[in-house]
């Protein structure tokens, strides 16, 4: 009883003629030659790291023109100067020896040492911090390590750091150049005398290398989100003032924010204008007093932009319109500091005006306004003139109808009827 049996399948037996699947054919490699069969087993088909050299390379055969031999001969070495004898094995090609200096002896490099005399150094050296002998023991040390300062220092008798070691030998050595010159400009160019060692330099340089190097990875994370932050602010800056240049149409050119401008020469804003531009103009100053080189109308046209930040398009225009009605140019012929200056303050003044007559305009529409207004306030005076009941329509329907509309305890703004002719009191004894 199986599965088919429960669901009443036929049982089909499987044809003898079915094959089984066929699995590729494997490729064979052959083995190369030169390699044993148990090495090229543990490679296993995979490539060498190494470029493998061929074997027919190997075999190669020389030209039969040429005679190759491997003879045991002496050679000269130009580096040492003793006459030491030695011997290695030379390649010869056709009987002829290679003539010629060692090979290795191009390596051989030694640094000048600048030596002085006992006069020279009576003359320009003394020093009270060094004697002539602790002078001549860092010479011969030079000489022998090659300016190894770090080898040097392990190497002096007395407890000298780096810095005073290389001081010392750079100071005399400068000195002993300038005084056997003929003249200073001779050994201007010099690399001893146009750039002199200084100890202070090198110890901050060394110190600040010891800072870096000694950095984790969250200080270098946020050294470099500090200097993105920058890069950040200083390019939006530049945007800001491109902008504002093209809507005055002010050509501004941008330096390397580095300089000063002085900041006596723009007058300190009016109490006129407003705080934000008093803001914006003292931010202009700050960017402006980077400016290392700079042009007086670049400067004036930043001041300009700053001072008229807070005002609208149309009402710069207006400025502009008021210099040319007073004969005044846009830039001034000659950019001074005082005429800058000046220029800026009449600017100021011209918007200041401006925009007080924005203000009385402001005024006037209120008051005329208030005037024409239809609506009066309780307890205002009425000079209104008397309406006949006659006139009105409907009679004291329209008078019900708006004692009906207003409040209880409010005052009518209606004007009150005229009183009804009464009979004359009589007069009393008292009257008389």
């Amino acid at each position: 009883m199986d599965a088919k049996d429960i669901l009443g399948l036929p049982k089909t037996t499987h044809p003898l003629s079915q094959e089984k699947k066929s699995r590729p054919p494997k490729e064979s490699q052959r083995k190369p030659d030169g390699i044993s069969r148990e090495v090229y087993a543990l490679i296993g088909g995979v490539p060498p790291l190494m470029p493998a050299i061929e074997p027919s390379q190997l075999k190669k055969r020389p030209p039969s023109d040429e005679k190759i031999t491997w003879q045991w001969l002496p050679f000269t070495n130009s580096a040492r100067k003793d006459d030491l004898q030695l011997y290695h094995w030379v390649r010869v090609v056709n009987g002829a020896p290679p003539t010629g200096d060692y090979s290795f002896a191009k390596y051989n490099k030694s640094v000048d040492i600048i030596k002085y005399t006992d006069e020279e150094y009576d003359k320009y050296l003394t020093d009270p911090m060094w004697t002539k002998e602790e002078t001549d023991q860092l010479f011969d040390l030079c000489q022998q390590f090659d300016l190894r300062f770090i080898v040097i220092a392990d190497r002096f008798p007395s407890s000298r750091t780096v810095e005073e070691l290389k001081h010392r030998y750079y100071s005399v050595s400068r000195h002993i150049l300038i005084a056997r010159a003929a003249s200073p400009a001779d050994v201007s160019g010099h690399p001893l005398v146009k750039e002199p060692y200084k100890v202070t330099q090198e110890k901050e340089r060394k110190r600040a290398l010891s800072m870096v190097l000694s950095q984790t990875k969250n200080q270098e994370r946020k050294d470099a989100e500090v200097l993105a932050e920058a890069k950040r602010i200083a390019e939006s800056r530049a945007r800001m003032v491109a902008r504002s240049a093209r809507e005055l149409e002010l050509p501004v050119t941008f330096n390397d924010e580095r300089g000063i401008v002085p900041g006596e020469s723009i007058s300190p804003l009016s109490s006129t204008v407003a705080p934000s531009t008093s803001m914006d103009n003292t931010s202009t100053l700050g960017t402006l007093r980077l400016l290392r080189v700079y042009l007086r109308t670049y400067a004036l046209d930043q001041m300009i932009i700053a001072a008229s930040s807070s005002a609208g398009l149309r009402t710069i225009k207006r400025v502009e319109q008021s210099l040319q009605e007073l004969g005044v140019n846009l830039k001034p012929r000659v950019p001074t500091k005082a005429v800058c200056s000046e220029h800026l303050e009449l600017r100021k003044e011209i918007l200041t005006l401006l925009n007080l007559q924005k203000e009385l305009q402001y005024k006037e529409a209120d008051g005329s306004s208030y005037r024409d207004s239809t609506y009066e306030t309780p307890g205002t005076p009425k000079d209104r003139t008397f309406v006949p009941d006659s006139m009105m329509f409907g009679g004291e329907r329209v008078v019900k109808r708006d004692q009906k509309r207003k409040g209880p305890g409010r005052v009518s703004e209606a004007p009150s009827s005229p009183a009804q002719s009464k009979r004359p009191r009589k007069l009393k004894a008292t009257d008389l």
